[in-house]
């Protein structure tokens, strides 16, 4: 029996990704994170693609020592073509590529938010097709209509800033470090979400708007330190708690808005901020009460990942589309 075995890259961003998938079956998904950007309060572009050319065979190689896979079992290489950071994304490219060459085996390029929403289909139960899928990270925020693995459309996306910048930028107003938003997630767990109240934009069609609620978030915060300078010591978990029910609050109501004109009731999400706490709760809570069939990848399958790089070249190697040597990377892309 002829088996598929696909090795996968992902260097979009300031996380180096290598994976192995068989089949269809995730067999290892390594990742090296990158601590540096920390102390800038953000990610800064020529520090992560240095990173990455230390990172990229170091990672490759654990990845297939932990698949037990040799590298002359590899039927065809993957990588992240797009959207993502110019430098960070060139160093997977021109990895796979030569990588790809050197084995004279097909090459595949992966759009990385498609492959976010696919990473849905990595475990079981796996949802059927048409699905909405709530996309949410640092940088994008979508609602994506996915008819197959080969076809989607996105039906609803943010005209301003992401909501996982909205987590970010409130973090700093907080004064927490970067990465904020796993850390307001934390506090939230703690706090009372009705303690606060911030406004939601009015936005008629699907799409999403998040700059006019930092910009609330901001002069409150500036209002209540005039009154008290200790005011988000003293009332942290409150505050956040507040912020997060408001953010997902915003995406819920948008998904279920989307549902309802789609009549689409197997729903998903995806994307860094689809590990946030308050919105996997939220998203579970919702489906419920709808009637949805809701599913929520692993953790590991949220954030930027290379098992979501490769489920979806696994498919795109089904379909026999393969690229060739002359494609590129590039920092943005249309779906």
């Amino acid at each position: 029996m002829t088996t598929t075995t696909i090795l996968a890259i992902e260097s979009s961003c300031d996380d180096t990704g290598a994976a192995i998938c068989r089949d269809g079956e995730i067999l290892s998904n390594v990742i090296a994170s990158q601590k540096i950007h920390e102390q800038y309060g953000g990610v800064v572009p020529e520090l992560a693609s240095r990173a990455h050319m230390q990172n990229i065979v170091p990672v490759v190689d654990v990845a297939l020592q932990k698949a037990n896979v040799q590298l002359s079992e590899i039927d065809a290489v993957a990588f992240t073509q797009a959207p993502g950071l110019i430098g960070s994304l060139l160093v997977g490219a021109q990895f796979a590529k030569s990588l790809a060459l050197a084995l004279q085996k097909p090459l595949i390029t992966v759009h990385h938010m498609q492959a976010h929403v696919l990473a849905n289909l990595i475990d079981q139960p796996r949802p059927s097709f048409p699905f909405l899928c709530l996309t949410v990270s640092g940088g994008h925020t979508q609602i994506v209509l996915c008819e197959s693995p080969y076809k989607m459309k996105v039906i609803g996306e943010t005209i301003d800033d992401a909501a996982g910048e909205a987590f970010d930028k409130s973090a700093k107003l907080l004064g927490l470090p970067y990465p904020g938003g796993p850390l307001i997630d934390k506090y939230a767990k703690e706090g009372n979400a009705k303690r606060f109240s911030f406004p939601e934009p009015n936005i008629p069609d699907l799409n999403f708007s998040f700059s006019g609620l930092k910009t609330s978030i901001l002069y409150f915060l500036q209002a209540e330190k005039i009154k008290n300078d200790n005011f988000i010591e003293e009332n942290r978990a409150d505050i956040c708690a507040s912020i997060q029910q408001r953010i997902v609050s915003i995406l819920l109501k948008k998904l279920q808005k989307a549902a309802k004109e789609t009549g689409i009731k197997n729903v998903c999400i995806a994307g860094g901020v689809s590990a946030n706490s308050g919105l996997r709760n939220g998203l579970t809570e919702v489906g419920q009460g709808l009637g949805w069939n809701t599913f929520i990848p692993k953790f590991e399958y949220c954030t930027d990942n290379a098992a979501m790089i490769a489920i979806a070249a696994y498919y795109k190697f089904l379909n026999g589309d393969f690229a060739d040597l002359t494609a590129t990377p590039t920092a943005r892309a249309e779906w």
